[in-house]
């Protein structure tokens, strides 16, 4: 039977190939324009955690979370919040997101922007940059080693850093080997959608030394962060308990904590 990892692959290539259809990748790369540095890697070497606070209106595992969102009020929050970056998720069939919400969050704050998304093809990769990415999510159980190095030499070819994510000893080994320079280490299975919060702290003492670190999923409180911090973390993902949040701005400063509120 197939995962859930397997379904989400299989829809986004269908979508991929009828966007590509539509849109040529050449008509893609026309529309990219010089830009000034907004460097996603410098904002998660900050003193202290780093959050990337996540645009996300739902999941698999919990549904709707806050699909009527306006993602320039979210992202301003996170912003004004203290966040180092923002990661907007564009998958639309089960996390309700778009390419549209990308572009959105580019015009409404200066934040390092993460494409998150099941990305398998150059062509996601230059559609995050041509809307205004500085950064895309490559998941390692979602490509083959040697298409995992091919698809990070487009995106830095395109300008692009990438957050490599991994869920076990075996990918994050895979990960290692590519040259990953940013790795994510999501406490969710995406093959059964558990959380096991203690992955993180399972798996950080492999990185390398000077890799930085990611912690995703499953992070709810200012005592998380603060566990994940001691340890040695360099980052966080936070998106649904900010997202249910009604004072998003407050619920970034409660997570970060009083001495990056006033910041």
């Amino acid at each position: 039977m197939p995962t859930f990892l397997d379904q989400v692959i299989e829809r986004t290539r269908t979508d991929v190939d009828a966007r590509a259809r539509a849109v040529p990748i050449e008509a893609l790369e026309a529309r990219i324009e010089p830009r000034r540095s907004r460097p996603f890697s410098e904002a998660l070497i900050a003193e202290g955690i780093s959050l990337i606070a996540e645009m996300k209106r739902a999941s698999p595992s919990k549904g709707p979370i806050r699909p009527d969102a306006t993602v320039s009020d979210i992202v301003r929050a996170y912003e004004a919040g203290g966040a180092s970056a923002c990661s907007v998720l564009t998958e639309g069939a089960w996390f309700g997101g778009s390419l549209d919400d990308l572009i959105e969050a580019r015009a409404a704050c200066d934040l390092p922007l993460l494409r998150k998304d099941f990305i398998v093809t150059k062509y996601q990769i230059v559609e995050a940059r041509a809307a205004g990415a500085d950064a895309v999510l490559l998941i390692v159980a979602a490509v083959s080693p040697d298409r995992l190095v091919e698809l990070q030499e487009i995106a830095a070819a395109a300008g692009l850093d990438c957050l490599v994510e991994v869920h076990d000893e075996d990918e994050m080994e895979i990960a290692i080997e590519a040259g990953a320079e940013i790795i994510g280490v999501n406490n969710r299975n995406l093959h059964t959608l558990e959380v096991d919060p203690e992955t993180t702290l399972r798996l950080l003492p492999d990185a390398p030394a000077g890799t930085i670190v990611v912690a995703e999923s499953g992070i709810t409180s200012r005592a998380d962060v603060e566990r994940l911090e001691v340890a040695g973390v360099d980052a966080i993902l936070v998106g649904e308990m900010l997202m249910r949040s009604d004072d998003t701005g407050e619920a970034v400063r409660a997570l970060l904590g009083s001495a990056r509120s006033s910041d």
